[in-house]
């Protein structure tokens, strides 16, 4: 055998180097590795920050730490759309008190563009689980019915302006496209719990946040945010008092979510809970009634009533024909009790209508309009009332209608063919929702379903007095409660297949 040499060269300087570096990092545990990564990284996150500042101003500082917060929550509006769900509600409970830091904060944008991420995610989903039978149901139809007739407006040859319908149509239709979303995404009974834990909370966060406003007074914010609007601290100093408007844009928009979580709570008081639930319950739906005579929004008063009338006909029991006795008797005490509380007087003229001279008013532009809407089949285009058509139409002959109703203001944008669509829509869920309710066999999903009739039903009524359905919250919430009605009877009927599967 052949002798033969092995020449071993020596390591340059470079491969000690990384010899060692390698070295230092196995020998580093994974834990404080991950925290070097994250104190580096903030390290320079907070340099960004402070050259961002000290360059272009504050501005820069909320703008690079909005896109921060934001880059996690598009992740989760694609991946967990439960998450993104909540936090999309949370953003339209509270994104109009944010609104009042600034003229400029943009509401409508955020509120698309996490709208365009759910829409993303959902086709996403569509590609590895396919599933569009959910969908099929009265209501979807009804739905989208609604929102093509709405995206047809913009092609209304008799409308002044496009702007204007491309301001409304966010707000009034593309927000309907919500529906989906929920009614996709809201498949089991703990989900549904979850929404109504959060629905229950927020509404006790606006209702102390109110109480603040009362007894304690407005923030300097607040007060700045009157100042620099002097037409709406008009509206809102009454009688030598302020009306209250808690996290919400105005009086109206609080009174209506108040009498709606008032609502849910005692729909809820009917399912099968335990009597220290129901009691907590019953003192909530107390206390969001309280709160929202702070707001001196009339046309809310009678909405209670109202859902204790469809609650008894629903129900039709001894035990809720007592309760809901001992309601309307208390409102009624309310009614005919003589008293000098400005707020009383005030919630006893919402029962006395024909003596209320801003009702008479309403009556009279509303006989002064029907000519108008008589000739116009389609109506003057959406956005024609109101601040979009001051904005982009002033000298139109809608421009400076206040129609004061949602109904009346369907009617003069979208003309009586509008009206009536949107009436069989609202038609079409409420006897959808009762039919599907008395199939229910769940009694606690049967207390849900009966939650949102009442709250449909209430938000219906709250619609023709006021523009009860164009603001956020309202609008958000108006569509989670109709997909709601068909999520539940869904769910329903898979737990009766499974249990009809064991026996």
């Amino acid at each position: 055998m052949d002798n033969f040499t092995i020449h071993i060269k020596p390591k340059k300087a470079s491969g000690n180097k990384n010899l060692l570096l390698s070295s230092f990092v196995n020998w580093l545990p994974k834990k404080l590795i991950g925290q070097l990564f994250l104190a580096l990284l903030l390290l320079f996150l907070g340099i960004g920050f402070t050259l961002g500042i000290v360059k272009y101003g504050w501005e820069m500082g909320v703008l690079m730490l909005l896109t921060i917060i934001a880059i996690p929550v598009i992740y989760f509006l694609i991946v967990s759309p439960q998450f993104g769900i909540l936090t999309y509600l949370s953003l339209a409970y509270t994104i109009m008190w944010f609104a009042r830091f600034t003229n400029d904060f943009p509401v409508g944008t955020i509120m698309d563009g996490m709208l365009v991420f759910f829409i993303l995610g959902f086709f996403i989903k569509q590609k590895t689980n396919k599933s569009w039978i959910v969908f099929k149901n009265p209501i979807t139809l009804v739905v989208s019915i609604w929102i093509l007739y709405n995206i047809g407006e913009g092609m209304n040859p008799v409308a002044d302006s496009v702007m204007a319908w491309l301001y409304t149509v966010r707000t009034v239709a593309i927000i309907a496209l919500m529906y989906f979303i929920f009614l996709y995404h809201i498949r089991t009974k703990n989900f549904l719990k979850t929404i109504f834990k959060w629905w229950i909370f927020a509404s006790l966060l606006n209702a102390i946040y109110a109480l603040k406003q009362e007894y304690i007074g407005f923030f300097y914010f607040e007060q700045h945010y009157l100042e620099l609007n002097p037409k709406m601290a008009a509206l809102l100093f009454q009688g030598g008092h302020w009306r209250k408007f808690s996290i919400n844009p105005d009086p109206v928009t609080f009174a209506f979510n108040m009498v709606m979580a008032s609502i849910l709570c005692i729909a809820l008081m009917t399912g099968p809970l335990k009597a220290y639930r129901k009691l907590i319950l019953g003192i909530l739906a107390f206390l969001f009634f309280y709160v929202m005579l702070f707001s001196g929004t009339r046309s809310a008063y009678p909405l209670i009533p109202a859902a204790l009338f469809l609650l008894t006909i629903l129900k039709f029991n001894k035990q809720v024909f007592a309760y809901a006795g001992i309601g309307l008797l208390l409102i009624g005490f309310l009614i005919v009790v003589p008293s000098s509380n400005g707020t009383i007087l005030r919630f006893q003229s919402a029962f006395r209508p024909n003596n209320d001279p801003s009702y008479l008013v309403r009556l009279a532009n509303q006989a002064r309009i029907k000519p108008y809407i008589y000739t116009h089949p389609f109506g003057g285009g959406l956005g024609a009332t109101g601040t979009w058509g001051k904005k982009f139409s002033p000298n139109s002959y809608l421009a400076n209608f206040p129609p004061d109703s949602g109904y009346v203001r369907v009617a003069v944008e979208l003309g009586w063919v509008g009206l009536v669509v949107f009436c069989i829509m609202i038609f079409v869920i409420l006897q959808y929702g009762i039919r599907t309710y008395f199939k229910i066999r769940d009694p606690e999903l049967k207390s849900y379903a009966l939650a949102m009739l009442l709250i449909v039903f209430a938000w219906n009524i709250a619609n023709y007095p006021q523009e009860a359905l164009v603001q956020y919250p309202s609008n958000v919430l108006f569509f989670l409660s109709i997909a709601i009605i068909p999520a539940i009877y869904k769910i329903d009927q898979q737990q009766n297949l499974s249990i009809d599967a064991k026996r």
